[in-house]
């Protein structure tokens, strides 16, 4: 295989991470069926409709997730039992706790005694068919979440490569190729603690692997119209010159950019019958899309010799790193609390109406389109009820979510969806958070203009420094979030409110009276059409301000040619990754007071059906790379004022939401993992 130097390695990285999201995929690719499995149309057509398991459902009664996991996983597929004592052997040489998951397609049923030699924590055994070579195993066993708990994955399959030694271009035997992956990412447990430290202390690497491995555009073969109709599923798109993967399909690698394939929605029908074949085939497209989605997600990729073998800490101290990984930035995300009837939504929109209302009801509006977004593991839940803040509360926990920033709605005096606020105040769920006022009208079109006003702000009915005592009560609470001691306070459209720099001023004097302490007050980054104050907040009395993207940030349309977009559509198609272009050039210069913030996604089409705001483009990686950008823009601040922004947990009717879904299941939360660790 042709060397590809470090600087040449990195080059492609660069371009292919430019290149990434120019184009749209859609365009890229012939429309209608293509005679391979993975087709895009086949796709869609298997998926209408249905429920997305991607792995055998009696997994979920006979494996449960290990109680106690290591810090690192191990994936071994085995398809040559004969290759399984060496591999232990090599394994054993790790030497930090690890966990070891083997998918079994050998036919000789391998045991956990054959597989002891390890010296594993946890071990466990999937009997699986020989289907999708070790890439439908290894998709399976991420369906499934079994991957969940590890950062850092080691991925290694009984490799021969007897095809080797007759191609055409390709040096050296397929033993020669498995003893290099060997030598190079595993040997001995120096080799191998220098390779954990790297991602240890390089947050940047997303991949090693063997050297020589990493290969370009020359290695297509004839993969890249599956590769293609794969990322479309992503609606991701590639410049075919900066291919650039980890051959082999054995590697070091960042526990999230596995657990993100499970958005791909890859299953078993995806992949060709078995009959030997060595290109061509979903299983070949995969193991190339792992280079470009992990260069998509923000990571650079590496071969073993471009590792810097610096001074190391001890086994000890990098096992407890591992186990323990420190958050890099304070992770606060907006939370919508309209997921319970109450009596002002009954009046307008019927009795019972929830958010759920809108969601259900969503159609697509072009081919591909991810209506309706549905839940998954919480379900159509209620906030009347404690245990969904629980269970909200653990997940945002174990994902490094910090804080939930409620919307609170305050119309002249007038309270509405308070309940889950003052319920969570009122229970001991260790849940920090704080409030934003939304001071817009509540509109029929959810838009918060002056038309089709449905409750309005009115100040000159209650002045706005009566909000203040009214929410007295939530900024006392010990659970509060506080910067530098102040209590975070933020308001949606602040130059709406009359005399504002007065009414600012008077907020601070009344907290000091009532023991709340000092305000850290924060203006929403929404652009003067939406009042907002811009760089003038600082002489308003304003702390700082918050981003809440797509607000304040460039749209770029998108032509629907191409998209097969409803005749009946009459909204705005926009480029994710042109307002993510728009976002990381703001972080650029972001002033030292504000907190800066991605999009999970935005699309209101649940609210507004044929006339909506849609984002195309939208995906965990490229979701991890945009908050990634916020961490590091934050990274040299103290710790107090190290804070990031997600736009939602939960907004579900404009499709920004962390929470688990259907459709993407646990993805944006282990991206949102990634980018904080």
């Amino acid at each position: 295989m042709r060397k590809i130097t470090k600087s040449g390695i990195q080059r492609r990285v660069t371009a292919a991470r430019r290149m990434i999201g120019d184009r749209i995929a859609g365009r890229t690719i012939a429309d209608g069926g293509a005679g391979f499995p993975a087709a895009y149309d086949r796709y869609l057509e298997r998926n209408e409709g249905a429920h997305f398991v991607g792995f055998p459902s009696k997994w979920r009664v006979d494996f449960p997730p290990f109680e106690k996991p290591a810090a690192i996983g191990v994936h071994l597929h085995v398809y040559y039992a004969d290759l399984v004592g060496e591999i232990c052997e090599q394994l054993a040489q790790i030497p930090v706790p690890f966990d070891l998951i083997v998918t079994d397609a050998s036919g000789t049923s391998v045991t956990a005694d054959d597989l002891a030699a390890a010296g594993a924590k946890n071990v466990r055994v999937l009997e699986v068919e020989n289907h999708g070579r070790d890439i439908w195993p290894l998709i399976q066993v991420v369906n499934a979440g079994y991957l969940e708990p590890y950062d850092l994955i080691f991925k290694i399959h009984t490799k021969k490569s007897a095809w080797r030694e007759e191609h055409a271009t390709l040096a050296g035997s397929g033993n020669e190729w498995k003893e290099s992956f060997y030598r190079d990412l595993l040997d001995n447990s120096e080799n191998i603690t220098e390779i954990i430290n790297e991602f240890v202390t390089n947050p940047a690497v997303g991949v090693i692997t063997s050297n020589g491995s990493m290969a370009g555009a020359e290695h297509w073969g004839s993969d890249e119209e599956i590769f293609a109709h794969l990322l479309l599923r992503l609606q991701l798109s590639y410049n075919r010159e900066d291919l650039c993967f980890p051959s082999g399909s054995i590697y070091w690698i960042r526990g999230f950019v596995l657990q993100g394939l499970r958005s791909l929605r890859l299953d078993a029908a995806d992949f060709e019958s078995e009959s030997g074949q060595i290109d061509g085939t979903t299983a070949h497209a995969v193991e190339r899309i792992i280079g470009h989605l992990a260069i998509e997600a923000g990571y650079s990729m590496l071969e073993r010799n471009q590792v810097d073998a610096d001074s190391l800490p001890s086994v000890d101290s990098l096992a407890e790193q591992l186990a323990n990984p420190q958050w890099r930035a304070r992770c606060v995300s907006f939370y919508l609390p309209q997921f319970h009837p109450f009596a002002e939504n009954n009046a307008w929109w019927g009795k019972g109406f929830t958010e759920w209302t809108n969601v259900s009801k969503a159609r697509p509006v072009y081919r591909g389109h991810n209506q309706p977004l549905l839940p998954s593991e919480f379900g159509f839940y209620d906030l009347r009820l404690d245990e969904i803040r629980e269970q909200q509360t653990a997940l945002a926990k174990q994902f490094g979510v910090h804080a939930f920033m409620y919307y609170y709605y305050w119309f002249s005096g007038k309270k509405l969806m308070a309940m889950p606020i003052e319920r969570l105040v009122a229970s001991d769920i260790d849940q920090p958070f704080c409030i934003m006022w939304a001071n817009e009208n509540w509109t029929r079109r959810w838009d918060g203009d002056t038309k089709n006003v449905l409750i309005a702000q009115e100040y000159d009915k209650v002045p706005a420094e009566q909000f203040i005592e009214d929410v007295m009560p939530l900024l006392k609470d010990e659970r509060y979030l506080r910067v530098d001691g102040a209590a975070v306070l933020a308001v949606y459209r602040i130059a709406q409110i009359p005399n504002y720099a007065e009414v600012i001023e008077h907020w601070r004097r009344r907290a000091r009276e009532a023991g709340v302490g000092e305000l850290h007050l924060m203006s929403v980054d929404v652009g003067a059409n939406f009042d907002g104050l811009n760089q003038s907040y600082l002489e308003a009395g304003i702390q700082g301000a918050l981003a809440f993207a797509p607000h304040n940030h460039e749209y770029v349309h998108i032509p629907h040619d191409g998209l097969g977009v409803d005749r009946r559509f009459r909204g705005n198609i926009l480029s994710y990754q042109g307002s993510l272009r728009d976002g990381l050039k703001k972080m650029t210069a972001l002033p030292e007071s504000d907190f800066p913030g991605a999009m999970v996604a935005f699309d209101n089409t649940a609210r507004r059906q044929w006339e909506p705001d849609l984002w195309y483009g939208s995906n965990p990686y490229t979701f991890r790379r945009w908050l990634r950008a916020c961490v590091e823009a934050v990274a040299h601040r103290d710790e107090q004022h190290r804070v990031v922004i997600v736009n939602a947990w939960n907004e579900w009717a404009e499709a920004a939401v962390l929470e688990p879904t259907q459709r993407w299941g646990r993805t944006y939360l282990q991206a949102t993992r990634a980018a904080l660790i």
